[in-house]
């Protein structure tokens, strides 16, 4: 006969640790609800944020460069390239695979010959 392990947490621990980490806000928030029950719980905060993984509602933090910036993920970066060519996201698969650095060209060079056309627009409006 096989024992059944005993649950590391009860239904109530787990309502009340999802409940406040859905509240929560920003990383900072998150990070100190899974602080919280953790040192409430008596359990490691990794525990915790393995178990908001298990429920599908842990959120990764934002990631934040060795110089203290929010770095632009890909996806936007891609996003606002589609929405200079006037087309979606989805219209462009496989951008996303390219680099950071070189989404930031393609983005770059594409608000160039944006502002570039616009300007040529004015002139001819004028004459």
């Amino acid at each position: 006969m096989v024992d059944k392990k005993a649950p590391n947490y009860t239904d109530a621990q787990c309502a009340a640790i999802i409940e406040d980490y859905n509240e929560a806000q920003t990383d900072s928030e998150r990070a100190a609800v899974v602080e919280t029950h953790a040192v409430e719980l008596g359990k490691s905060n990794a525990s915790i944020r393995m178990k908001l993984v298990a429920e599908k509602v842990y959120i990764k933090p934002a990631y934040v460069s060795k110089a203290g910036v929010k770095s632009e993920t890909k996806g936007t970066i891609v996003e606002s390239i589609a929405a200079i060519l006037g087309v979606t996201s989805e219209q462009l698969p496989g951008l996303d695979k390219a680099t950071v650095k070189a989404l930031n060209v393609i983005r770059a060079a594409f608000v160039d010959a944006d502002e570039t056309i616009r300007e040529a627009r004015k002139v001819n409006q004028a004459d």
